[in-house]
């Protein structure tokens, strides 16, 4: 198992009042994807459990994409990943996203 942790500055806070959210199911060819507000607001970790070593280039473009495209300032994100593509593993970011946004 490969651990890799990002620390980013996204362009935008997390919106929404939900403290967490978890999205995905680690599965084959997927993942699981927990958001939770609890960094500064001008901050974003991403921190990825992954059967598959030596993708942290392509896993860090991602995660670069995901915080200069989506408001994710305020969240910690744990990723356990299945085996998932870079478009899954947008697709999960993005839904875990809007699940934030979302009332209780």
């Amino acid at each position: 198992m490969e651990n890799l942790r990002y620390e980013l500055a996204p362009t935008r806070p997390a919106g929404g009042a939900r403290s967490a959210a978890l999205v995905g199911v680690v599965a084959s060819g997927n993942l699981e994807v927990l958001l939770e507000r609890c960094e500064a607001p001008d901050q974003c970790v991403i921190d990825v459990a992954t059967p598959a070593h030596g993708f942290a280039e392509l896993w860090a473009a991602v995660a670069s994409d995901f915080a200069a495209r989506s408001p994710a300032g305020g969240l910690r994100i744990t990723i356990n990943d299945g085996g998932a593509r870079p478009d899954t593993v947008a697709l999960r970011l993005a839904q875990g996203v809007r699940l934030m946004e979302r009332p209780e």
